[in-house]
């Protein structure tokens, strides 16, 4: 983008019902640190350059459905973190608050929900 200079941050932006909580999963499961936290919205970083993940608060917020039901609040979009072992990362994950969803597509890969609900993906590095 054109306008762009140096110093303008960029990300991805997650409604939550609660963003700092949902910010400080996020900074926990992945190392990173809360670059800035307001009431309606917190933002992870994993450098002071980036990337962000922007955590903004949705009033009547409703978690999606994994897998996907006609009908039903769907999945707009998901994190895939590849990792090296796959169990032992799924354990922190759930240790720090996420739950394994039960349907899982496709060995290598397991589907978790972060604590608001969204879907995330844990990729084993074949």
């Amino acid at each position: 983008m054109k306008s762009r200079t140096g110093g303008m941050w960029w990300g991805t932006t997650i409604e939550a019902p609660d963003p700092g909580a949902l910010a400080r999963f996020y900074a926990e499961l992945l190392g990173w640190h809360i670059g800035q936290e307001e009431p309606d919205t917190t933002i992870v970083a994993a450098s002071p350059n980036g990337p962000f993940f922007v955590f903004q608060r949705a009033d009547g917020y409703r978690a999606p459905v994994w897998p996907p039901v006609d009908g039903q609040q769907r999945p707009m979009m998901h994190f895939d973190f590849q990792v090296g072992d796959l169990e032992s990362a799924v354990a922190e994950a759930v240790s720090l608050g996420a739950s394994v969803a039960e349907f899982q597509p496709q060995p290598g890969v397991r589907v978790l929900f972060d604590p608001a609900g969204h879907p995330f993906c844990l990729c084993l590095d074949e």
